[in-house]
């Protein structure tokens, strides 16, 4: 399924076919015998992994005719990457009409999203056409003043209104059920075995991070009914959230905030199958441990991520090196798949960010650049806590509505 070498008609066509790369540098490092392979999906036309969902779920709304165009207004409550997705496919939508060519119809599109959320996904989702609504991160799902709450509100009071419902919309996993599930069979099933790669030819292990589910859901399916029924399937859940199973699992920093953008949430989705024949394990990750992944995927494999890929990344290694994934970590030819949902555009303002990228610790390089200008290492260097707290400051100033205002948007 390699992405046309063609001309593509647009965008949506340029949707999916991502890589699955091979994860060789933090598998040696971590002493792993098997194939580690992240399945990177910020290579996709919007970003990340929610276009699939966004492209599949306009696509057969269209088709049922739930969307007129010139009068349908999409709106959705989200993290921030699905309303990236929507915004794009709803921007390709717009057309001129037959007999006033001059005009456009097409769909608007009004995207709910918590504070937490990053500045950039804002700014991205603006630039596509989208309005945007912030809410509190605190409010519980079920309110009113929710993202979800908000969005439902909207489509009862604003003329063509409709929310295409990623929590509940059956295309959200069989987006992947389709297409991210068969992408990552083709390539391990047609990539032969060799002395310094050998494989197993098929997929053993898929590892991915929960936000509505239909990710790990769909894929589960995809590999589970037509490839390998005894794929190992393993969720990352961040600790805060309630969507790891059994419920136990989520006693440990139960209702608490986390950093991590995407991933978790406080009620389980429609879409997110918690039957132990999808989802065979779960695990519980916490930011630091996702934002040290993420060190890892960009210091040692090149990858530009985003932090729910390092709770994926970070799960995985913790599930290797656990009495459940040993055997699986020290079987030569054993394929274990990571999905690595977006990459690092959506989060280049965050403070987890900025103190990773810019306050790790001088390497000898920095101190021979620091000589060579006669001056000292602290001159070459950014004052990450300023830049930090100068671009919170801009971020959630009082005189621009709609900005984000959660904790972590502020130095500490």
């Amino acid at each position: 399924m390699a992405r046309s070498s063609q001309i593509i008609d647009s965008a949506l066509g340029a949707v999916g076919q991502t890589p699955l790369i091979r994860l060789d540098r933090i598998a040696k490092q971590e002493g792993l015998q098997c194939n580690l392979l992240g399945k990177v999906e910020y290579t996709s036309a919007g970003g990340s992994v929610k276009d699939r969902i966004a492209k599949r779920m306009v696509e057969e709304a269209e088709r049922e005719g739930k969307l007129i165009p010139g009068h349908s207004v999409v709106i959705e409550p989200t993290s921030g990457n699905t309303g990236i997705g929507l915004a794009m496919a709803c921007a390709i939508k717009v057309k001129p009409t037959i007999f006033a060519p001059w005009t456009y119809k097409g769909y608007s599109v009004i995207i709910t999203m918590p504070n937490k959320m990053s500045l950039e996904k804002e700014a991205a989702l603006r630039a596509l056409g989208a309005e945007v609504v912030r809410t509190p991160t605190e409010a519980a799902w079920d309110s009113p003043e929710s993202h979800i709450g908000v969005a439902n509100r909207l489509q009862h009071e604003i003329p063509g209104g409709i929310i295409l419902d990623q929590y509940r919309n059956v295309n959200n996993p069989l987006a992947h059920e389709y297409t991210t599930g068969p992408e990552i069979v083709e390539a391990v099933v047609s990539t032969p075995s060799t002395e310094t790669h050998p494989s197993s030819g098929k997929v053993d292990v898929l590892i991915a991070g929960a936000g509505t589910g239909g990710t790990i859901t769909g894929i589960s399916r995809a590999i589970k009914k037509k490839h390998n029924k005894d794929c190992i399937v393993v969720g990352v859940d961040p600790k805060g959230s309630i969507l790891a199973y059994p419920d136990s699992l989520n006693d440990d920093g139960a209702g608490g905030q986390y950093i991590v953008e995407g991933i978790g949430y406080d009620f389980v989705p429609d879409v997110l199958s918690r039957d132990p024949q999808d989802v065979n394990e779960w695990l519980k990750t916490s930011d630091e441990e996702a934002f040290a992944a993420v060190r890892l995927l960009m210091r040692h494999e090149g990858l530009l991520v985003g932090g729910s890929s390092g709770s994926a990344l970070s799960g995985a290694l913790r599930w290797l090196h656990s009495e459940s994934g040993r055997k699986i970590a020290q079987t030569k030819g054993a394929n274990v798949v990571v999905v690595l949902p977006d990459g690092i555009r959506n989060y280049m303002s965050k403070p987890w960010f900025l103190k990773m990228a810019l306050e790790a610790e001088p390497s000898p390089l920095a101190q021979r650049i620091a000589d060579v200008l006669k001056t000292s290492k602290s001159d070459v260097q950014t004052n990450v806590d300023g830049l930090a707290s100068g671009i919170a400051e801009r971020a959630t100033a009082p005189d621009l509505k709609n900005r984000p205002d959660a904790a972590d948007e502020v130095s500490k």
